[in-house]
């Protein structure tokens, strides 16, 4: 898929903890964007990080890995992520996190690669 040098960010902070009914919420977001035929989605998991609630979370050795930090990012163009909002919402109800738009340009490299 080609996408168009001016795109459309969009960014997704949630914990791994968070559920979409038995479903870790980042694999039904990512899922749901494929569905959708959104050109791609990346998951990043970060090894430190804390929200709203300032309760900090971390891989520090004497702790286990608790609900760490996830950002999901999908690009497309305005259009696709103005349609992919309202599911988005729908999916985020129940969950606490923070969702960020940004343009950004995009430069694709190679045949089929896709990013994520």
């Amino acid at each position: 898929m080609e996408l168009p040098r001016d795109a459309v960010l969009l960014r997704i902070f949630i914990g791994e903890n968070e559920r979409s009914a038995r479903t870790p919420l980042y694999e039904a977001i990512v899922l749901k964007a494929r569905e959708m035929r959104l050109a791609g989605a990346t998951v990043l998991r970060g090894p430190m990080g804390f929200g709203l609630s300032s309760h900090l979370h971390t891989t520090k050795i004497l702790r286990l890995s608790q609900d760490l930090p996830l950002i999901i990012e999908i690009v497309d163009t305005q259009e696709k992520i103005d349609a992919f909002l309202p599911t988005l919402d729908q999916m985020m109800a129940s969950a606490s996190g923070l969702v960020t738009l940004e343009k950004v340009q995009v430069l694709q490299y190679g045949k089929g690669n896709g990013g994520g």
